[in-house]
């Protein structure tokens, strides 16, 4: 079976792992798998695909795919937002032509709520064969290669926030599926403010477990499961890993969670701040550290409160690109609302010494190998192939350019303290944060124009549509005012 797939398309161009993936299929017939779910993460980190029979898995394995190229140009609401039927067309794919799915082997996991179902990543590529620069995941890659070349590899921890309501209205009528559609209404599922409380968990332990033995049937390393701050608030912890595995985790994660949850009769969400009565914010806590090729951990300090030249780098380029890279980072309008002073979310651009109301949160000891940069700005919608490879390049441009981290922070929250003149304000909106990645040349050179503008032409449709909404304040401020 092996040498059948090697000499198919995918396996002559080198672009999958034939041994593999004959494995795979050797476990489908087996454990009786009847269907696979064959899925990318798009620019916003939500998966797509083609789901496959049994008989036809083969098939996908020697030669691939094929997928509108529209997956990759739509905003969050479903919308094609590149004129790609346009004749003079500035689009990066236009006419709705096809791009290659390749499935990658490695990532197969059956899935413990649809036992009779698989899933596995695949890349993206032109139909050529060629790679696609703005696919998130290669952008990630090429991230983690330039570092490699560096004798350098970054290590990134999963610790991801949610919420769990109960659907009160499914919003399921014909009128409510606009795009996007209506949302349901909700109720909790518990009272919760009681943050990493026994009985608390107790009460939801059912529904946690669940997802626990989910994550775990997939081969997710869940660490920890916590009660959060906020009702309804929870929180999945994660063995470091490397970008990618990391990445992959979280995609997979996310949306194991939605469909458990579904099934349950439960709606999960991981929008940043939910408009619903008491929600708090959902952080995506990006840990993080770097090392040497043998392993080292190049952050760990000689001395007590001293930073390492490393660390000292790494932490100057997260700052001095921390407002273009929240393109990456807080990539809805929605989440622009989650930086409020004293929620445990940052509101300024600087560092803090194991300080969680700073944006990036130094825990670094003499000694200890899991020595690390907690970045705290990111919110759980981001994808994280985006997010992680915004890391590694701001990180990166630090070490390259010389960088060093200011003073720590001693009140990330006081606008008036003396000593933090050098802490800058993160944008106040999207569309701020647009504007600085626009004009970024450190991401126009690392990751191309044709990418730069590509991200900026998919957030700003998304940011125009806002603009161009009216909202309830709007009604309330001024109907029967005038």
């Amino acid at each position: 079976m092996a040498a059948d797939i090697s000499a198919g398309r995918l396996g002559r161009d080198g672009l999958i792992d034939a041994k593999v993936a004959a494995d795979v299929l050797d476990r489908v017939q087996s454990e009786g798998i009847e269907t696979v779910r064959i899925v990318f993460a798009d620019a916003h980190g939500i998966l797509r695909g083609k789901t496959v029979t049994r008989r036809a898995l083969e098939g996908a394995f020697t030669a691939g795919l094929r997928a509108p190229s529209t997956l990759l140009l739509k905003d969050i609401s479903h919308r094609t937002v590149f004129p790609i039927w346009s004749k003079d067309s500035d689009a990066p794919m236009t006419g709705a032509s096809d791009v290659l799915l390749v499935p990658r082997p490695e990532t197969f996991t059956p899935l413990p709520h649809a036992p009779h179902s698989a899933l596995m990543l695949c890349r993206v590529l032109r139909t050529d064969g060629a790679p696609i620069a703005f696919d998130t995941p290669t952008i990630l890659q090429s991230a983690v290669d330039r570092l490699a070349a560096r004798d350098m590899r970054a290590v990134m921890g999963l610790e991801v926030e949610f919420q769990v309501f109960v659907p009160v209205d499914a919003a399921l009528e014909h009128a409510d599926a606009t795009m996007p559609p209506r949302p349901p209404v909700t109720r909790g599922v518990n009272q919760g403010w009681q943050y990493l409380t026994e009985t608390r968990y107790d009460a939801v332990e059912p529904l946690l477990d669940a997802l626990r033995r989910g994550a775990e049937a997939m081969g997710l390393p869940v660490l920890s499961v916590e009660v959060e701050m906020g009702p309804n608030q929870f929180e999945f912890t994660f063995d470091a890993a490397d970008p990618m595995t990391t990445a992959d985790r979280a995609v997979m994660f996310r949306t194991m969670v939605k469909e458990v949850c579904a099934r349950e009769g439960y709606l999960a969400s991981f929008m940043a701040k939910p408009r619903v009565a008491n929600a708090v914010g959902n952080g995506w806590h990006i840990h993080q550290s770097v090392t040497d090729l043998e392993g080292r951990n190049l952050f760990v300090p000689v001395a007590e409160g001293d930073l390492s030249a490393t660390a000292s780098a790494w932490i100057g380029g997260l700052l001095a690109h921390a407002r273009a890279s929240c393109i990456a980072t807080t990539p809805t309008v929605n989440g622009y609302k989650r930086f409020a002073p004293f929620q445990l979310a940052p509101t300024r651009i600087g560092w803090g010494k194991d300080n969680r109301g700073a944006m990036l949160r130094a825990l670094l000891t003499p000694g200890d190998r899991a020595s690390r940069i907690e970045n705290r700005i990111a919110d759980s919608t981001a994808n994280p192939y985006l997010a992680l490879a915004f890391q590694i390049l701001s990180g990166m441009d630090g070490l390259t350019s010389g960088l060093e981290a200011p003073p720590a922070l001693a009140n990330p929250y006081d606008d008036a303290a003396p000593d933090d003149d050098t802490a800058g304000a993160l944008p106040a909106t999207l569309g701020a944060a647009i504007e600085a990645f626009e004009t970024s040349s450190m991401y126009r050179a690392a990751l191309g124009a044709e990418t730069q503008n590509y991200l900026v032409r998919l957030k700003r449709a998304e940011w125009e549509r806002y603009l161009a909404s009216i909202s309830e304040w709007e009604q309330a401020e001024y109907f029967t005012a005038f």
